[in-house]
């Protein structure tokens, strides 16, 4: 019996199932969105939001040069990535080739951008089932993922319901 067990298991042994998730959560601060199956998503939203938080408890000492902060402080921060880094790789690769310092993203980036958040920093959107086997895929993103300019009308826009059409022929 599995009562009071939170997680999911994937079929995976532990290092196989840590290492999948290290990489979705490394894959979406690089890419503030992905796609994924519905049951990754919702295991990798709380990694996500998690590592986040981290960073938001910090308050301005995350986005803070380094060289400026009183050594308390900078102890603080290096506490932070030393937690982050255990769980991200730290480089990663754009869409464009470039490399990305994932730490300093989620510390920089991310923390000054959910500032005044209590949580809740991602987003999980249902996109139907896969072709080839039929399991339900999802877009998980960021909550102002949408706001970037990324080409193209967001997925929420595309979502939202058309304007109701004008009467036609009343007669009046």
């Amino acid at each position: 019996m599995r009562h009071r067990k939170s997680g999911r298991q994937f079929g995976r042994d532990t290092s196989s199932r840590r290492a999948m998730l290290r990489n979705l959560a490394a894959n979406l601060v690089t890419h503030e969105r992905i796609e994924t199956t519905e049951a990754k998503a919702k295991e990798l939203r709380r990694v996500a939001e998690r590592l986040i938080t981290k960073a938001v408890r910090l308050g301005t000492v995350a986005h803070t040069p380094a060289p400026s902060l009183s050594p308390a402080d900078r102890a603080r921060r290096l506490h932070v990535e030393r937690l982050l880094g255990s769980y991200l790789p730290r480089w990663g690769v754009a869409a464009d080739g470039t490399k990305v310092d994932i730490i300093a993203k989620v510390l920089v980036n991310l923390s000054r951008r959910f500032e005044g958040r209590p949580g809740g920093y991602t987003r999980i959107i249902k996109l139907g089932p896969r072709r080839g086997d039929n399991a339900p895929m999802t877009l998980i993103e960021f909550i102002d993922a949408a706001a970037l300019p990324e080409g193209g009308p967001s997925v929420a826009e595309s979502v939202a319901s058309p304007e109701p059409a004008s009467p036609v022929g009343t007669a009046g």
